[in-house]
């Protein structure tokens, strides 16, 4: 139990007391506030190894993280030449700091936190790792893996991110109102990423890892709580994401084996969660704005219908048509492929797919060695087996195995 709490609540309170440290300390210092939580887990991990587990570890967690902060305040100068002269507070004693870790407070630094980090005066691919980060507690080979490149580079990136922070002297504040809707859409890249990490694993052994789809989740409720950022978009995102959670169950055995959409058990999907996702998809239709979030959300609507509705594949292919031309990226692609087989068959599935020439997915193969069993077998065999020596991760070797498999023994007639 305790391998597996810790990372959790890395994951979940490492974000919250960041901000609320950063709020106190301001930007510029976000590597002491950085260096206090490290400290913090660091502690736990001593003590609950020896000791156990607290009754509350949470609230074991922002003990911990208050004295420590004080505890720094008490011996560092840095208290009175900089941070209490940047707050004004004339220099009171630490322990009359208020260190609130309330969950008011968490979830107005968090707001607050999210459209700082998203400054336009960082770069876009900093802005996201920045985010992962200190907002979701990515390590930094989770967010390297995210953006597929390597820990040096994505240190390098996080370090540049922080300078411009210091540098640009930005603030822990919400932006002004004609500047939210810039910033607004790299605050939901980030949560989409977010949720997509969890959803669909690749660090890891578990095919969903449900704490990080509930954690972007969290995240998202912030912007829907506030006036100025409960957005269209905003809600898109909110029922794309409920329509996914509904089948949280249905999506993995009970051994943490992968279901595919077909086989899944329907009667384990969640009426309450599809019932909140109509409802943000309805909030979503405020305005004029069209955005992917919209399409996506959209796809994941149909998707959620248990009954065999006639036009439910054509539908879904209509919004991958959209969805293409509204951002075009080659896994949209290739998921569409999907749609247009389940319309006009899996021949015309087959060309559209070629042209994608994904040759180095594990996807691509994983997608055409399905379509191809049954009128090619061969040719469906070589694609799982390139998609075989492509897959990452366990759960993908075991389904691209299934696969080959069936192929093997319906051609065997065993």
């Amino acid at each position: 139990m305790y391998n597996d709490l810790l990372p959790q609540l890395f994951k979940t309170e490492y974000s919250k007391i960041i901000a609320v440290l950063c709020k106190l300390f301001g930007l510029p210092h976000m590597e002491t506030a950085e260096d206090i939580v490290n400290d913090t887990f660091l502690l736990a991990a001593e003590t609950w190894s020896s000791k156990g587990i607290p009754e509350n570890p949470s609230a074991w967690l922002y003990t911990v993280a208050k004295n420590k902060t004080k505890d720094y305040l008490r011996r560092n100068k840095i208290f009175s030449e900089k941070i209490a002269a940047d707050l004004k507070l004339h220099q009171p004693p630490p322990e009359e700091i208020d260190i609130d870790l309330s969950a008011a407070n968490i979830q107005d630094s968090q707001l607050k936190m999210m459209f700082a980090i998203c400054h336009p005066a960082i770069p876009a691919e900093a802005r996201i790792g920045l985010s992962l980060r200190i907002l979701c507690g990515f390590g930094i080979e989770e967010i390297a893996a995210t953006f597929l490149t390597g820990k040096e580079t994505i240190n390098k990136r996080l370090f540049r991110a922080k300078e411009k922070l210091r540098t640009e002297k930005i603030n822990i504040e919400l932006p002004e109102e004609a500047d939210i809707a810039q910033r607004l859409d790299n605050v939901l890249t980030t949560i989409y990423l977010l949720f997509n990490e969890g959803y669909y694993s690749t660090t890891q052994h578990q095919v969903l890892r449900k704490e990080l789809c509930l954690e972007a989740m969290r995240l998202n409720y912030f912007l829907l709580e506030n006036t100025a950022t409960n957005t269209p978009a905003v809600n898109a995102l909110m029922s794309l994401m409920c329509f996914h959670a509904s089948r949280f169950e249905a999506r993995t055995s009970d051994s943490g084996a992968y279901i595919l959409y077909e086989e899944q058990d329907r009667s384990l999907w969640n009426d309450e969660l599809i019932s909140r996702g109509n409802y943000y998809l309805i909030e979503s239709a405020r305005g004029t704005t069209l955005s992917k979030y919209h399409l996506e959300a959209s796809i994941a609507y149909w998707h959620c219908t248990k009954t065999t509705v006639k036009n439910k594949w054509e539908n879904i292919l209509q919004l991958y048509n959209q969805l293409l031309q509204l951002a075009y990226s080659p896994v949209t692609a290739l998921n569409r492929t999907y749609a247009l087989s389940k319309v006009n068959g899996n021949a015309a599935a087959i060309k559209e797919a070629e042209k994608l020439a994904l040759s180095g997915n594990h996807l691509y193969h994983s997608l055409l060695g399905y379509l191809y069993t049954g009128i090619d077998d061969g040719k469906a065999l070589q694609h799982f087996t390139s998609a075989l020596q492509l897959a990452k991760t366990p759960t993908d070797k075991n389904v691209i195995s299934q696969y080959m498999h069936k192929i093997t023994i319906n051609s065997t007639g065993k």
